[in-house]
This record gives structure tokens, C-alpha cells and sequence, in this order.
């Protein structure tokens, strides 16, 4: 039914455009040729392109989980305090990001730095299309500045991995057997007070095959963050069985190529200049405050009209 009702939503609003693009016409052919017409005709066309553009941005999300929600992961990479900083700054602009397009977000398990920003995040991003619109932010994300932590006030190089995966409803195809899991429990890490719990409410899920590893502990009670875990792993497991299948279809062409850490998919220069460049789609953005306050809409566009030309 939820698909349904997407589908239809789809449908409606081509059907809405093509109506109003036959009113548009119509009223351009009447014999009034008069400037409030002629500006009520320049607002609707404008209006009409807009949401074009939109609907064929859409268009190009038909991935199999492109239209359902997702998980998305940072971590904090090479560069101690400064990378921990930065993986809190993508947290934040992710953040924003959804709260533009009026998603909803759930923090799943969270992880402080020692001196400043998180050592990890996940973060439930649940929305139409929410899978299909950050696919474009999955690889290492690289930030140049002058280190706030550097009593000298140096340049600073920081890197931070953000991981995506969809997020998978319970009678999903990923199959779980309890025999090859191990499911421990531990007090959720806090700030110390009324913030520690006194209970054993965090969890941590080990799949025992693969040896992934997921842990949640955001929530106040163990069953919320044991299923919320359980909706983490086989996120990844799907993963883990999409990027086996992937290898076997590259290795069968006589390639295939892996991601390795530290191969940036975007860079964020705040110093010596300011500039946010997408080294996959040469999109490239001098607004660096607007990007990092959540406007990464233009590089969405980007890489999946050019991930559409490259099919």
C-alpha cells in the first residue's frame, strides 16, 4: 500500500503538469495581448519549469531502494581532534539538509570525541526518496583549514567516511538467524549525572559470519535499541551481499577497482580560499558557510544527472 500510494503521488504529479502546461497554452493563444497576461504567463512558465526539473530529478532515482528511506554513518578518519570535529560538522549539515526537505531524523548510536566533535554517528533519515538523494554523499569527505585545536594556528587536513545503506522494513529479504548472532549488553556512555544510565541498556549485535559489528545505545530502553540495531545489521548485510555481487559482475568484465580510504569524493576548502569542489562531477560551490549549513542540493543534482549520463 505504501508503494501504491507513492506510485500514485508519482502519477498525479505528471498529470498535474501536463494540465497545467495545456492551460499555459491555452491562455497564451487567446487575443489579449496585454502585460499583465504576458507577466502571468512568464510567472507560470517559470513556476512550470521548476517543478520539471524536480520530476525529472525523481525520474533518474529508480535504484531498487532509491524511493525508501536510509542509514547513513560518519566516521571520523585520519587527523585526531580536527577529524572528530569534522565528522560533527557533517552531522550537522546532514541534519539540515533533511530538516529542509521535511524528513524526519533519528540518531540510532552515537559516539564523542575525546577532546571535541564524535568519533561516529548513524543517523535514521527517513523520507521519500531519501536513499536516492544521498547516494551521491557515500565515499570520504575531505576538509582543508586552520586548525581551531592548533595552538599555531596551522593548515589542517581532515578526512571523514560517510557510509549509506536503506533502510530495510522487518519482513525484508535479509534473513537473520538467531544461532549466528551475539547479542551483549552494556550502560550507555554519557556525560556523566543523570545522563549515565544506570541499566544495561546499550546493545551490541555481532553477526558471527561476517563478524560485523553494530551497536546502539541512543535510546532509554534495550528493546528500542536492540531493534534499532537489528535494522542497522541488515542494512549491512545487504551491503555486504549487493557489493559480493557487484565484485563478481566486475570481475566477469576483467576489472574491478576498489574504493580505498582516503580517495575523497569532495573537498571543503575553508583556507587559503573558500570552496567546496565534488571531484567526481566538477561541481563546485564558493559558498562553503551555505553548504556546510545543509544546502548540498546542488551536488545532489549533479551527480545524479551525471551518474545518468554515464549508464
Amino acid at each position: 500500500m505504501k508503494s501504491l500510494a507513492n506510485l500514485r503521488d508519482e502519477v498525479n504529479a505528471w498529470h498535474s503538469l501536463n494540465k497545467r502546461v495545456i492551460e499555459a497554452l491555452e491562455l497564451a493563444e487567446l487575443d489579449m495581448d496585454t502585460e499583465s497576461l504576458r507577466q502571468e504567463l512568464e510567472t507560470e512558465a517559470e513556476s512550470i519549469k521548476s517543478e520539471l526539473d524536480k520530476e525529472e530529478l525523481r525520474a533518474l532515482l529508480s535504484g531498487l531502494y532509491d524511493h525508501g528511506d536510509a542509514i547513513l554513518a560518519i566516521h571520523a578518519g585520519a587527523g585526531g581532534t580536527d577529524s572528530q570535529d569534522w565528522a560533527q560538522m557533517l552531522e550537522r549539515m546532514y541534519l539540515r539538509w533533511a530538516e529542509r526537505q521535511g524528513f524526519t531524523t533519528d540518531i540510532l548510536d552515537y559516539h564523542e570525541g575525546e577532546e571535541a566533535g564524535i568519533k561516529s554517528v548513524t543517523i535514521a533519515i527517513n523520507g521519500l526518496y531519501a536513499f536516492g538523494y544521498l547516494r551521491s554523499e557515500r565515499g570520504v569527505h575531505r576538509l582543508v583549514r586552520l586548525s581551531p585545536f592548533d595552538s599555531a594556528h596551522r593548515r589542517h587536513t581532515s578526512f571523514a567516511l560517510v557510509e549509506l545503506l536503506p533502510s530495510l522494513e522487518d519482513n525484508s529479504t535479509i534473513e537473520i538467524n538467531t544461532n549466528d548472532i551475539r547479542i551483549d549488553t552494556y550502560r550507555s556512555a554519557g556525560a556523566g549525572g543523570q545522563n549515565v544510565q544506570k541499566n544495561d541498556t546499550a546493545v551490541r549485535i555481532t553477526h558471527l559470519p561476517t563478524n560485523i559489528v553494530v551497536t546502539c545505545q541512543n535510546e532509554r530502553s534495550q528493546t528500542q535499541n536492540r531493534e534499532n540495531a537489528m535494522r542497522v545489521l541488515r542494512a549491512r548485510l545487504l551491503e555486504l551481499k549487493q557489493q559480493e555481487y557487484e565484485k563478481q559482475m566486475a570481475d566477469l568484465k576483467g576489472e574491478f577497482t576498489k574504493a580505498e580510504w582516503g580517495s575523497q569524493i569532495r573537498s571543503y576548502v575553508l583556507h587559503p580560499y573558500q570552496m567546496v569542489k565534488d571531484h567526481r562531477t566538477n561541481f563546485e560551490v564558493g559558498n562553503t558557510q551555505a553548504v556546510l549549513d545543509g544546502d548540498i542540493t546542488g551536488f545532489i543534482e549533479a551527480f545524479l544527472r551525471n551518474s545518468e549520463g554515464n549508464l
